[in-house]
């Protein structure tokens, strides 16, 4: 299709030795790993969608595109690892033209049990970058020139980012140090409370703690962008109105659909809004359900975008799949205390699934969100803003250039 990238067939790590440098492992397929469906358009609605993603920037406000292993049971002893593989035989097919990595710190486990610690945030960091500088197809990207430019040159801007500023501790100089290293976008916490503020695990929300707020000040000036997906609902509200600058709720969906912790209140998501922010519609696994689509698919997820459209305006709504190649479920499974998967999922019901249908991972999410918006009579302007154009406003006025 058009919109796939310049690929060459590299594979993560191959300018070292296999079994010598590191320990290989049999990973899942990056394409076709399932038979996850494909939104059925006319040919004319396809070379629209087509046309759409060629012409327009796509932007994945929130995904990981590392490759896990094959076997499930192999999760922890890859992760224990510290060398995550970058899907770029995925990405190559996929039409995104700039993805926000977010990494995997919260299962980070090579110094400890519990995620989250500096010195694996920094060796996940600086591993991923080192594999990405032996290749041309993706690029890192710290700017919104970097950006445009990859679109231009047929490459994929990586924006490397954080779910929660848990490693920065009580420095905030750390902050600095992240951004130095590439850091654009952070979360606050994620599950658990940290010295900023609290996650949505927490039953008892105090909201952004005086070190938060001299955090998210920090980030403002540094231009890291800030996201609040996990944080609790006070410490979200906190955030929203102590940062000088918009933020993002990267990877979320709303409560008024699927009342869980993990998704968002209306009055969050339009606070978002108002103060200039985007909120990005995520797909993981068993996130954004609603009643009408108790079994998680496309559908579920793209009802909650256009609840939150017409919340909020499609000026401020965006995606952020929040996907990856592989057994997402299992590897819910395999770390679920370690995530808090029970605490964002609360006590509704629902009908578990192997992996959701239409967006099970980054190669194929953008082309059913696009051909979705086709079908569903989305004008190409409307589609533009949503597909890439509302997160690089956002981003022209947070990041520092």
């Amino acid at each position: 299709m058009s919109s796939k990238k310049a690929y060459d067939g590299y594979r993560s790590f191959q300018y070292l030795d296999e079994g010598i440098d590191y320990q290989p492992f049999r990973l899942a397929r990056e394409v076709d790993r399932v038979r996850s469906s494909r939104v059925a358009v006319s040919q004319e609605q396809e070379r629209r969608v087509e046309r759409l993603m060629q012409d327009n920037l796509v932007i994945s406000l929130h995904d990981h595109a590392f490759v896990v292993p094959e076997n499930p049971d192999e999760i922890w002893a890859y992760r224990r690892a510290g060398r995550d593989w970058t899907g770029y035989e995925g990405l190559s097919v996929s039409g995104i033209d700039a993805i926000f990595d977010n990494l995997m710190d919260g299962t980070a486990v090579i110094t400890s049990k519990a995620g989250w610690k500096w010195d694996d945030v920094i060796w996940d960091l600086g591993m991923r970058l080192s594999d990405i500088a032996h290749q041309d197809m993706v690029i890192r990207a710290e700017t919104t020139d970097d950006i445009r430019r990859a679109k231009q040159n047929g490459q994929i801007a990586f924006v490397p980012s954080l779910e929660a500023a848990t490693p920065i501790e009580n420095e905030v100089d750390r902050l600095d140090v992240l951004y130095g290293l590439g850091i654009r976008q952070s979360g606050i916490a994620y599950s658990e409370a940290n010295t900023l503020g609290c996650g949505l695990r927490e039953a008892n929300d105090g909201g952004l703690t005086q070190f938060g707020r001299v955090a998210v000040r920090r980030m403002n000036k540094l231009g890291i962008a800030i996201d609040i997906s996990h944080s609790g609902d006070q410490t979200s509200m906190d955030t929203i109105e102590v940062s000088e600058k918009p933020i993002f709720i990267t990877h979320v969906g709303a409560r008024a659909l699927w009342d869980t912790k993990r998704m968002k209140p209306d009055h969050i998501l339009k606070a978002c809004a108002d103060k200039g922010g985007v909120i990005g519609i995520e797909a993981a696994p068993h996130t954004t359900l609603t009643r009408e689509h108790p079994h998680h698919n496309l559908e579920s997820f793209m009802q909650h975008f256009e609840y939150a459209a017409n919340l909020v305006g499609l000026d401020h709504v965006a995606f952020g799949p929040d996907t990856l190649f592989g057994d997402h479920v299992a590897l819910h499974h395999a770390f679920a205390r370690q995530l808090s998967i029970q605490a964002a999922h609360g006590t509704a019901n629902f009908e578990e699934v192997e992996f959701v249908d239409g967006i099970e991972n980054p190669a194929e999410e953008f082309h059913n969100i696009t051909r979705w918006l086709v079908k569903h009579g989305y004008s190409d302007a409307d589609i533009a803003r949503v597909l890439g154009e509302n997160v690089m406003r956002v981003l022209g006025e947070v990041w520092y250039r």
